[in-house]
């Protein structure tokens, strides 16, 4: 008898430890820069569902970082004020919904505009505020989950650079990589030791309605578990019309689930693989169709034009790039003496047709062609930004391919489990 009731008493222990261990394990760290209500309205759904589950984060910051568009704090501050509306029906299911003000507290305005040749410009209080985050005492990495551009991290590490041992980043890459080229070749090139997910496809995986249920479809999903719940849905609706895209949610699931730590092992927000090279071509001449890139790879044209005085990183002529049938216009810089340079990251596969032109007197203009394959990273060149051993991005295997979309079938293959789980907290938010 006194075996037994030995054994019980250990058991009793032992279950009281566990519990008490999945009580006090830590959240994540998570700072987020967005370039919410710029161009793409995708970050206010990502919004909506990191409010939503703000109960799983130590959220330390909630930065403004539009390289492109006119998004502000005030946009995030907008979405804060309906998240508050709903705040004490989420509260009644999760005492760790973080209070409504402590949110505003954190959220500060960063860089408006890309960044300059150089990579970089001056400090914005979401700069200083990702240093002052990222040096505090803490056993924990913080993450650094980037919806945008990266002009207030790229201006964090040079002011700060022993940050970088203290921080983890995922950058929803891309479309991003253009508005932030600059930004992206002055990390890739000063700090290749950083811990950093490159995201350049994969998230596509989460608004692709490849084998799909019907209800969860991106265009179903809001009238099955969304619409007429909370302030937050009705919000949700003013966005694509409610069809779910959130290409920047996967960043925020990559630390909900699985092993953060390890970008090879599945979960919610990817799986990934190592590359030691960010593929960059140099061209000192007009291009054409004979001269092919990869996809999402560094860009840089340089030429020789007149001598001017201006200070060093000025805009001063403009490349426009004619792809499908709209076009984009991008500044060049003048380096000084003489020599000019201008950088670009194509986001698909396609043939480009570009021109540059400025109003400097004797410069010279000119025009040409690329041709853009869908192979990210290519192999090694000589030109390219050489990292070290935690550089993550896109899986290169064929199988995880959705469509022409790099690995973006291992955020897929969980977007069911992540919409319906989301599902169960949207009914937090019904009548009365």
């Amino acid at each position: 008898m006194n075996k037994l009731i030995s054994i019980l008493c250990s058991l009793i222990i032992m279950g009281c430890a566990t519990n008490n261990a999945q009580q006090t394990k830590a959240k994540p760290r998570i700072l987020i820069s967005t370039d919410i209500g710029g161009t793409d309205p995708d970050d206010n759904q990502s919004m909506i569902h990191f409010l939503m589950y703000s109960d799983q984060f130590e959220t330390e910051g909630l930065v403004s970082s539009p390289s492109y568009g006119f998004g502000t704090k005030q946009n995030i501050l907008d979405m804060i004020a309906l998240y508050e509306k709903d705040y004490s029906k989420l509260k009644e299911h999760s005492a760790q919904f973080p209070f409504p003000d402590s949110l505003r507290a954190i959220t500060k305005q960063g860089r408006k505009g890309a960044a300059p040749y150089i990579g970089y410009g001056s400090a914005t209080e979401g700069s200083e505020w990702i240093i002052t985050c990222a040096k505090k005492e803490s056993e924990q990495p913080l993450w650094v989950l980037v919806w945008g551009g990266l002009e207030d991290l790229a201006q964090a590490l040079h002011d700060a650079p022993e940050i970088q041992k203290k921080i983890k980043v995922y950058w929803i890459g891309g479309p991003n990589k253009k508005w932030s080229a600059n930004s992206y070749a002055y990390i890739a090139k000063n700090f290749p030791n950083l811990w950093f997910i490159e995201a350049n496809a994969s998230y596509r995986g989460f608004f692709s309605n490849s084998n799909v249920p019907d209800s969860l479809k991106g265009n179903r999903y809001y009238d099955h578990y969304i619409k007429k719940l909370g302030y937050l849905g009705n919000d949700f609706k003013n966005y694509y019309n409610g069809d779910i895209k959130m290409g920047d949610t996967p960043s925020l699931l990559y630390t909900m689930n699985g092993d953060p730590n390890n970008p090879l092992k599945d979960s919610w927000g990817g799986s990934f693989e190592k590359f030691s090279h960010s593929p960059r071509y140099i061209f000192n001449r007009r291009t054409t169709v004979e001269d092919t890139v990869s996809i999402y790879s560094i860009i840089e044209y340089r030429f020789d034009g007149p001598k001017i005085s201006i200070p060093k990183d000025s805009t001063c002529f403009t490349m426009t790039v004619h792809a499908g049938v709209g076009e984009q216009k991008w500044p060049g810089f003048y380096l000084g003496e003489g020599k000019y340079a201008i950088r670009y990251a194509p986001k698909k596969a396609e043939n480009l047709k570009y021109s540059i032109t400025s109003k400097v007197p004797g410069f010279p203009k000119q025009s040409g062609q690329l041709v853009v394959n869908n192979i990210w990273p290519r192999e090694q060149s000589a030109s390219d930004y050489q990292l070290g051993s935690n550089w993550y991005t896109d899986s290169t295997n064929p199988e995880l391919f959705d469509n022409e979309w790099q690995g973006a079938r291992t955020v897929l293959k969980w977007r069911s489990a992540v919409l319906l789980d989301w599902a169960k907290r949207w009914s937090w938010l019904q009548g009365p």
